[in-house]
Order: C-alpha cells, then sequence, then structure tokens
C-alpha cells in the first residue's frame, strides 16, 4: 500500500507525541481521576446559634454544600417538629444549595441499664424517622464508653447489636445509620472493629472522627484499615490545616478508596469571624484536592 508525503508525515508527528506522552499504564492509580469527595459542615460549635435560614446563607456564601445538624441546637430540628414544620424544613434546604445530610445525635448503646438502652434505642428511631422527613440521609450516634462493672467484649457485642436492630429499621426510611468513632475508650480503632463486626448489617456505618487515639498502637494507617471497609457518607474533621493530625494522609485515603461521601468540617475552635474561618477551610480543601 502507497501513502503520499502528507501522510506519511501527518503519521510521524503523531508517533513523535505519543512518545511524550506519560505512560499511563505506570502512573499512580490515586492520580487518574478526580475524588468525587465533597466538603461539608457540622454544626457542632461554628453552627450551634444559627437558625435554619442562617445556616443556610452562611453555608450558600461560602460554598460549602452539605450539612449535619447537630440536634438540640438553634436550628431545632427535633422530634417534636410538627408534620407541617418538617415539610418546611425539607422545603428550605431543597430551595437552597445546601443539602441537608443527616442529624448528628447523642444517642448511645452501652448504658449497663436496660431501660436507658431501650429509651436510647428508642429515641434513635424517632430521629431517623425525622431525618426521612426533613430530607436527610442518615442519623448519627455514638458507642461512647465502657463500664468497669461490665466485661468490656459484653459491653461491645451490646453496642453492636443495638446498632443491627436500629441499622434494619433504619433502611426501611431510606436513611443510614453511622457509629460515630468516639468515647475515651470506645473511639480505640480495635474497638470500633469489634463494634461493627457484631452490627454485621450493610447498612451500619461507621463516622471517621479525626481522634488523636487514631494514631494509637501500630498507627494511623494499620487503624484506618481496620475499619475502611465499614466508611459511611460522612467523615468528621477538625481545621484541615492543622498540624496535629495526619490530614493529607487521611484525604490520600479517601482517594485512594474512591470515597463518595462527605468530609465535614466540625472544628472545635472558637474564631471571632466564623464566615472567614469558613471560607478558609474552603480554600484548604480545594488546595489538597487539586493535587488529584
Amino acid at each position: 500500500m502507497r501513502i503520499d508525503r502528507k501522510t506519511f508525515l501527518q503519521n510521524l508527528s503523531m508517533a513523535a507525541g505519543a512518545a511524550l506522552l506519560p505512560d499511563l499504564t505506570l502512573a499512580d492509580p490515586l492520580f487518574l481521576k478526580k475524588p468525587k469527595m465533597q466538603l461539608g459542615f457540622v454544626t457542632y460549635l461554628w453552627g450551634k446559634d444559627w437558625d435554619v435560614p442562617t445556616l443556610i446563607k452562611n453555608l450558600s456564601d461560602t460554598h460549602i454544600t452539605g450539612v449535619e445538624l447537630r440536634v438540640e441546637h438553634a436550628h431545632k430540628v427535633m422530634p417534636d417538629l410538627t408534620p407541617d414544620q418538617r415539610k418546611e424544613v425539607k422545603k428550605q434546604f431543597a430551595d437552597s444549595p445546601v443539602k441537608i445530610i443527616g442529624l448528628g445525635t447523642n444517642q448511645q448503646y452501652d448504658y449497663p441499664d436496660q431501660d436507658k438502652l431501650k429509651a436510647s434505642i428508642d429515641r434513635t428511631k424517632e430521629f431517623i424517622r425525622l431525618s426521612a422527613d426533613v430530607g436527610g440521609t442518615g442519623v448519627k450516634v455514638k458507642p461512647n464508653a465502657l463500664h468497669k462493672e461490665v466485661p468490656t467484649e459484653k459491653t461491645l457485642e451490646q453496642i453492636g447489636l443495638a446498632l443491627r436492630g436500629l441499622a434494619g429499621y433504619a433502611a426501611d426510611f431510606g436513611q443510614q445509620l453511622r457509629l460515630e468513632v468516639h468515647g475515651e475508650e470506645t473511639q480505640e480503632l480495635p474497638n470500633i472493629r469489634k463494634i461493627m463486626d457484631y452490627a454485621d448489617h450493610r447498612n451500619a456505618k461507621i463516622c471517621w472522627n479525626c481522634n488523636k487515639q487514631d494514631l494509637n498502637g501500630q498507627g494511623f494507617q494499620y487503624n484506618f484499615d481496620l475499619v475502611k471497609k465499614y466508611f459511611g457518607d460522612t467523615c468528621h474533621v477538625r481545621e484541615l490545616n492543622r498540624t496535629d493530625y495526619p490530614y493529607p494522609e487521611l484525604i490520600d485515603n479517601l482517594a485512594k478508596m474512591d470515597y463518595k461521601g462527605w468530609v465535614l468540617l466540625e472544628c472545635h475552635t472558637n474564631p471571632d469571624d466564623k464566615i472567614k474561618a469558613l471560607q478558609e477551610q474552603r480554600q484548604v480543601f480545594d488546595k489538597m484536592m487539586a493535587k488529584y
């Protein structure tokens, strides 16, 4: 087959250009696609005094598009809301750029007193129904504590079995059950892993919480790997530019596992200008994402 001079030169140019391209087969998979994780907000401290309209405005202005509402705060999104009030909360978020990710509760299942345990389970169900009504996608709960008078394994099993039942209940309402890595001893990742193994339900997930205990034992990577298969749609972080926690390593790990959930700012400082602080955290997150 004969090729004219023009076609020959075009083919030669294409071949030369291809030789200059990076070999994607040798590239780090981490950098082949942009992570789908998004930046959101927990109203734990910075948003505790904002009602729903103020919260939506402040987050819209700082380009933060998701929020976990801490219960018992000024937003007053609580189970005593009437059906019409629940519809109004849902509408306010639906008409805004801000998505309500769910509710952050203080419900726990470590109580040795079985009446208290039952009461907390029942209250969690109320929050699950509320989250569904206002447009949320899940409810955050806690393991919280171990008790000297009760064997550790028994408490971990009790928490896990409570989660199993609630996870099934939540699934019926289209809600995810999210166990925050929390509590002086229960937040140790080997204990969280045991709890989740007892829970053994696909709708029971964890909410990583960026505790200093994540570095205990064999270190951050070992502890992360212990529970990464249980990650849900939410991950709590403090200020992302703090140097007392390995945030770059956390984000790298989330990117490698193709995490599609929310990185939620649960900041523990008290800046005078919280809007400016949120803008700064938005910039820090965007810079971290730019490497991918």
